[in-house]
């Protein structure tokens, strides 16, 4: 909680790269708001990390973090304010994304419940969230066809559950048939948003 009182000029805020290919349009956007960010910023590439995606025993008993989750820990825990950038496949996200969540955000973590109740602590209140979408799709298609899958997800059932709030979304849809310099626009408008964080 005490995330919530620093000042300002000392947030610190953490970019999470969750796309597979460095070269993908999540990526540029995870590395521009990085770059805007300078020495406040810290980037976290999941295809960088070691881990294995899969929880072998769910909730069971504690599968035990390799190192690069350990860190990854660390970071969440310093951090005032996570920038996540993903794709949108299948309606959700990249295993890639998903394991990390799955292996990282656990009980004694990211939540706890509490005995003899439904309810839950929300271990990482006092945090905030900005996550950047890309799909494919139209996001009107996406939102009102297929009732926004992916982002109430990520949104509600993973980062407001365990406390992180607001939680800002932006999305870019129609990547694929996207010009260079309708990239750069967002690109662009990316770094804006980061700069208004300090």
């Amino acid at each position: 909680m005490q995330s919530q009182f620093r000042e300002k000029s000392q947030k610190k805020i953490l970019i999470i790269d969750a796309h597979p290919d460095p070269e993908s349009l999540s990526s540029s956007i995870a590395r521009a708001s990085w770059e805007a960010l300078g020495k406040k910023g810290e980037l976290l590439e999941l295809r960088n990390l070691n881990f294995e995606l899969s929880l072998k025993n769910g909730y069971r008993r504690p599968t035990e973090l390799e190192d690069d989750l350990k860190k990854a820990q660390s970071l969440i825990s310093e951090a005032d304010h996570l920038v996540i950038a993903t794709p949108v496949w299948w309606g959700s996200v990249p295993a890639l994304l998903k394991g990390f969540f799955d292996r990282t955000l656990v009980p004694g973590f990211g939540f706890k419940y509490r005995k003899g109740s439904p309810l839950w602590d929300k271990l990482l209140a006092g945090r905030s969230a900005q996550l950047y979408v890309t799909m494919d799709s139209p996001y009107w298609w996406f939102r009102f066809v297929y009732g926004n899958p992916a982002i109430n997800m990520l949104k509600k059932t993973v980062l407001e559950f365990c406390g992180i709030k607001p939680v800002k979304v932006r999305v870019f849809d129609q990547v694929r048939s996207s010009t260079s310099e309708r990239r750069k626009r967002w690109l662009n408008s990316v770094r804006k948003d980061s700069l208004r964080l300090i």
